[in-house]
């Protein structure tokens, strides 16, 4: 099932990933074979245990496979040694938690711009591209406050943009709305679906809640690490 079309950001061919658990082995994920395209806005749903953010951290090169390969943006993620992977994730990945994983002791500004930093974007280029996401999410005028001053859901919207800001070809989000409450939530999905809309970011996301999967376009539910049921919802 090679990655044989431009318009796939991603494809898995018979993933297998194995991990011991004090001894006893897990079989997380067995033989996915997957395949999200641009632009897709995908939500990897299913049971705790059922591979949901194994899946997430293997397509992202977070974690090695035990089997089968991965295509990111048509480069296969085996094949790079580890700072190689380290600047393509940098370059093309955007990572959104449920726990945010702002650093303390940076202002909101300096946070959203840590990527761009990184990838050498020019000082003056970062300060235009933050001021106008931090617009765009609804945080005009908390550039300089650090996350400790704002709420959960200003957090993860800072989380947000901060993904999105240096442009990469996909979001992760893994379970972004679980420590929101459910009117912030619904905020934060819709917000992030006309992100996908407007921009053509691809989004996936590894979610228990159903008010992503109600506004999700395609539901992949995993079961024992497998692929159960794959529906598009356009």
């Amino acid at each position: 099932m090679k990655n044989d079309t431009a318009d796939n950001i991603i494809v898995t061919e018979g993933v297998t990933k194995e991990y011991s658990d004090h001894g006893v082995p897990v079989n997380a994920l067995r033989g996915v074979d997957l395949s999200i395209q641009k632009g897709e806005f995908t939500a990897i749903v299913g049971p705790s245990g059922s591979g949901k953010t194994t899946f997430l951290n293997v397509i992202s090169g977070l974690d090695n496979v035990s089997g089968g390969k991965v295509w990111l943006n048509n480069k296969l993620l085996s094949s790079m040694s580890g700072k190689e992977l380290s600047d393509f994730r940098r370059d093309n990945i955007g990572f959104i938690f449920q726990a945010y994983n702002l650093i303390p002791v940076l202002t909101v500004e300096e946070n959203v711009e840590y990527i761009m930093l990184l990838q050498g974007v020019p000082r003056q280029e970062r300060h235009a591209r933050v001021e106008g996401i931090l617009d765009e999410l609804g945080l005009k005028g908390f550039a300089n406050r650090l996350p400790t001053k704002l709420s959960g859901g200003q957090q993860q919207r800072v989380a947000v943009a901060r993904a999105i800001v240096s442009r990469p070809a996909l979001v992760l989000a893994d379970e972004p709305t679980a420590n929101l409450d459910s009117k912030t939530g619904i905020e934060l999905i819709d917000m992030m679906r006309t992100l996908n809309e407007t921009g053509g970011t691809t989004f996936v996301f590894s979610t228990h809640d159903t008010k992503i999967m109600e506004r999700a376009r395609r539901l992949v539910v995993l079961k024992d690490g497998q692929v159960e049921k794959d529906e598009s919802h356009r």
